[in-house]
């Protein structure tokens, strides 16, 4: 690891998050670098220092160096924050591969998993760059209101206890607390998959269902998701932590989430491939349910809600069938073994 007194991080990746944690970080006077793939955008912003497409109407202070340059002065840094969407996540490190210093460590804020290779973002980190340590900071933090400074909490996990708690402090403000937790797989697991249950929230939503529908629809999404990350490595008290529970609670009810607006707009009777060409930024979970369908394929986890977020989505399954056969599937007890 890098001497602490450096003070300097680095960004990769200039969505929303990635430029909110930039503002973070330079508040608590850090020497930020914020690093974004198109050059022609991060021309923009240096000239506005406003995230017009991701975070608009937050400033983002002179002191903060936006570039898109690629050297290994950028990571010569006392962390480097890995911002960037997992459908992107391997082909954007590949590019600092070769240029990575030895022991910095790498914090991965990105909620998903990889397609191809069922890989959660940090097996992706290690994957490609090798031995860096990785620590995770995930949990219910729009990006919108921790650019306002509202109270968020999240959490920091890591193989590496210390690692952990140095995140916890680098981060941690009067309005942005966090946690630790050791259990990497549920964290990252429980980050992603919610994703794929918020999509469900939003088309409840879109079909004008009530409170009723969301309450069960959030219970039950918890239950499967806890299904399969316990069979998975995962520890079952982190579904009930922050990265469990209250990412899926945000994620189903904000009107910020992407996710469960794409599944709104599903519910309204609109059709993904109309609504995915009108959004900026990527709803992780469309690509999430994907990977979580192959994943319980895999272990032979019965997820019926993800089964039926799939056939919406991929095979033009009508969203009030897909809630039929949920409503009548064979009816069994609510205390079930979760392994």
């Amino acid at each position: 690891m890098t001497s602490r007194s450096s003070r300097k991080i680095t960004v990769i990746g200039n969505g929303g998050w990635g430029t909110t944690l930039s503002i973070l970080l330079h508040k608590k006077g850090y020497e930020v670098t914020l690093w974004g793939a198109d050059a022609s955008y991060v021309n923009y912003l240096k000239e506005k220092r406003e995230n017009v497409k991701f975070l608009k109407g937050i400033p983002i202070p002179s002191g903060i160096c936006i570039t898109s340059d690629i050297s290994k002065k950028l990571l010569d840094a006392e962390l480097i924050i890995s911002a960037t969407p997992t459908p992107y996540l391997r082909s954007v490190l590949m590019k600092f591969k070769d240029l990575l210093v030895y022991r910095v460590p790498i914090v991965s804020v990105t909620k998903g998993i990889e397609n191809n290779t069922l890989l959660r973002p940090s097996q992706i980190i290690a994957d490609v760059v090798g031995k860096q340590s990785v620590s995770l900071l995930l949990g219910p933090s729009h990006a919108e209101e921790v650019a306002r400074e509202l109270p968020t909490t999240t959490v920091a996990s890591s193989q590496d206890a210390g690692l952990a708690q140095f995140v916890q402090e680098v981060f941690t403000t009067d309005r942005f607390r966090v946690y630790t937790n050791p259990d990497m797989i549920g964290v990252e697991l429980g980050a992603a998959m919610k994703n794929v249950i918020a999509i469900a929230s939003g088309i409840c939503d879109g079909l004008r269902f009530g409170d009723n529908s969301k309450a069960a629809l959030i219970t039950r999404g918890l239950a499967e998701i806890s299904r399969l990350g316990i069979i998975m490595g995962a520890q079952r008290s982190t579904f009930a932590g922050l990265t469990g529970l209250g990412d899926l609670i945000t994620t189903c009810i904000s009107p910020y989430g992407r996710n469960r607006w794409v599944g709104e707009q599903i519910g309204k009777g609109r059709k993904l491939s109309e609504i995915l060409k009108s959004m900026e930024q990527i709803a992780e979970g469309v690509w999430t349910t994907k990977s979580v369908t192959a994943l319980s394929n895999r272990w032979n986890v019965e997820m019926p809600i993800t089964k039926e977020i799939y056939n919406v989505l991929f095979t033009d399954k009508s969203p009030l069938d897909a809630v039929s056969n949920l409503m009548m599937r064979t009816p069994k007890s609510e205390v079930e073994e979760l392994i």
